[in-house]
């Protein structure tokens, strides 16, 4: 039997999206993402790290701005690598679907804001 490995978040952007490409000529896309929870007269802030590839990383990179609500679905992966000898770890939700909330995805330059909702899904199988 196999699992599920499945990860859904609603969130603020924290910052622009980081958008670099590969050696290949692959574009992909960083996020920064809170989500918050309040629980009494308190609220406590969980920061996500999302990887976005190709046709999705050119999407955030035309419409995704600082403090934008999104809505993520993807897989948890964590990732090791080596930093000056040492081994360190990564988890992140590599997305396969994004959804632009509150707003019309317009570009960043004409950012005029709509009532509507935009997803965008990407062809990659879990």
């Amino acid at each position: 039997m196999s699992g599920i490995n499945k990860a859904i978040i609603l969130g603020r952007l924290g910052k622009d999206p980081d958008v670099r490409s590969t050696q290949s000529g692959k574009k992909c896309a960083t996020l920064s993402i809170a989500t918050s929870e309040k629980y009494k007269d308190q609220e406590k802030t969980e920061w996500h790290r999302i990887v976005l590839w190709e046709k999705l990383a050119e999407i955030a990179e035309k419409y995704l701005k600082k403090g934008n609500l999104v809505y993520i679905e993807g897989k948890i992966q964590t990732r090791e690598y080596d930093d000056k000898g040492t081994k360190k770890y990564v988890t992140e939700i590599i997305a396969n679907q994004i959804s632009l909330c509150g707003g019309s995805p317009t570009p960043k330059e004409n950012s005029s804001v709509g009532q509507q909702e935009q997803t965008i899904s990407d062809d990659v199988p879990f």
